[in-house]
């Protein structure tokens, strides 16, 4: 029996889980795990790490890249998950480029509690509630019709549980 492949955005600003959910719903679909941070430029993660916010000229490359890797995927018929901000519809709709059926989940949560976990992050690049209030601003959310909207209030798991029992199971077929 053929199984299914799933081409998955987890989106959302910094804060909102994206990698640690990512790796649970790859390892729960069995899909290969991209976090998109690891695709920035050198220069973008300096900006960042500088605390200056990007803007869409520094994001144009690594949409692409990532793009490109959905696109691979999907040739493929293989599965992946990114972890990618995806804050603007037309961010979403390049990546959409690599993969028109990509499916969307989308991580929501409020500003306070976003920035309680930023401010408990060790290790990453990303800085200060000045960068989380810019991307709270460039934020454009997705509707329910583009993308599965989980509170980052529930625990990943009930997320990621939430989100894999919307996917469309493999078809059965008799040998």
């Amino acid at each position: 029996m053929k199984t299914l492949s799933h081409r998955i955005l987890v989106m959302g600003v910094s804060g909102s889980g994206k990698s640690h959910i990512g790796r649970q719903l790859a390892q729960t679909v069995g899909a290969t795990f991209i976090d998109g941070d690891d695709y920035h430029s050198p220069a973008n993660v300096a900006k960042m790490a500088s605390g200056t916010p990007l803007n869409d000229d520094d994001r144009s490359e690594w949409l692409d890249t990532l793009a490109a890797l959905f696109a691979d995927y999907r040739a493929r018929d293989a599965s992946l998950v990114i972890a990618c901000s995806g804050l603007k519809r037309r961010y979403r709709d390049r990546l959409r480029q690599g993969d028109s059926a990509l499916q969307i989940l989308y991580l929501e949560g409020t500003q306070e509690l976003l920035l309680e976990r930023l401010e408990t992050r060790a290790g990453h690049f990303f800085k200060g509630d000045t960068m989380l209030a810019s991307q709270l601003a460039d934020l454009e959310p997705p509707d329910e019709e583009e993308a599965f909207n989980a509170s980052i209030a529930l625990s990943p798991m009930q997320i990621v549980d939430q989100f894999a029992a919307t996917l469309p199971l493999p078809s059965r077929t008799l040998s």
